[in-house]
């Protein structure tokens, strides 16, 4: 009963908080509305620099509520440093929340909300979608008091990474994103949604005071030093790299990579899981150029501050 009562009251929080973002989010439209009448009533001679609007699903990349590993107020996220980035920052609708796997991303409550969100024409501009669709989520699959799964026994000669077990765990993340292309098909098509593979952690415990740690606890179960799980975690990561390029060299799945993994510096790292607020923005620096290649001049000059 207590359980299902904490439940309840996340549940609660989460909505109160998505409603405010929405509430900002069509107030920003709003306002860009109005902007785009009075450019075309006075026929201004300088051309309006509209922004792109995007939505934003995902995990803690896309929402992480703190400074490092300290209470902050607001958040210092990828979304949160892109907003403020490029000569034209774009505006992004943010619905992701920190801790979902991919798989409950794409279950019903969270596709709900994101049809819900793509089909309120308050959210959009002119088109009534928005230009792309920002998506992170992979590494709460795999990454917590499961990550011991997809783990062997220490042993001489012996490969810390199961791959025949992390294979069956990166389907399960394979197929939350082909669900998600097909979502996109039915109510945004069109789109493209633009992913990221995360980038290369010290798995040595450090955590913050509210959660974690995410990954030493099974590697010292099953015997691996934190040198020898820096390696089976990035093994982890490039196959879940690799497993996303063969998503993107589809067309059909309208999908883009976001080159992240090697950016960051063992001391970016505020956490097991999170970057510090600088390596966020060096993330969203990332996405930054990727999206002006996709949007060209929509974003105005692409800098790296």
């Amino acid at each position: 009963m207590a359980d299902d009562l904490i439940s309840a009251q996340v549940k609660t929080s989460i909505a109160n908080d998505i409603a405010q973002r929405r509430s900002q989010h069509q107030a920003t439209i709003s306002r860009l509305r109005a902007a785009e009448a009075h450019a075309r009533t006075f026929r201004e001679a300088i051309p309006l620099k509209t922004p792109l609007v995007m939505l934003a699903l995902g995990d803690s990349w896309f929402d992480y509520p703190l400074d490092g590993n300290s209470l902050t107020i607001g958040t210092t996220d990828i979304i949160a440093q892109l907003q403020t980035l490029g000569g034209i920052p774009p505006v992004i609708y943010n619905i992701s929340h920190y801790g979902d796997a991919t798989t409950a991303e794409l279950a019903l409550p969270k596709q709900e909300r994101t049809i819900e969100a793509l089909q309120d024409p308050d959210n959009w501009l002119g088109s009534g979608k928005p230009d792309a669709i920002l998506f992170s989520g992979g590494g709460d699959d795999i990454a917590g008091n499961q990550f011991c799964i997809f783990l062997n026994y220490a042993a001489p000669g012996v490969d810390g990474l199961n791959a025949s077990r992390f294979e069956k765990a990166l389907g399960m993340v394979e197929a939350s994103y082909l669900d998600l292309f097909v979502l996109r098909d039915r109510y945004a098509a069109g789109v493209p949604i633009i992913g990221h593979a995360y980038d290369f952690p010290v798995p040595n415990g450090a955590h913050p005071a509210c959660a974690g740690p995410w990954l030493l606890p099974s590697l010292q179960y099953c015997n691996w030093s934190v040198q020898e799980g820096t390696t089976i975690v990035k093994e982890a990561l490039v196959a879940f790299y690799a497993m996303l390029n063969r998503l993107a060299a589809d067309p059909a799945n309208n999908f883009v990579v976001v080159p992240t993994q090697g950016l960051l510096k063992p001391s970016d790292w505020a956490n097991e899981l999170h970057p510090f607020p600088a390596g966020f923005r060096t993330i969203a620096n990332a996405f930054l150029k990727v999206i002006a290649v996709k949007f060209p001049n929509r974003v105005g000059a692409v800098g790296t501050s």
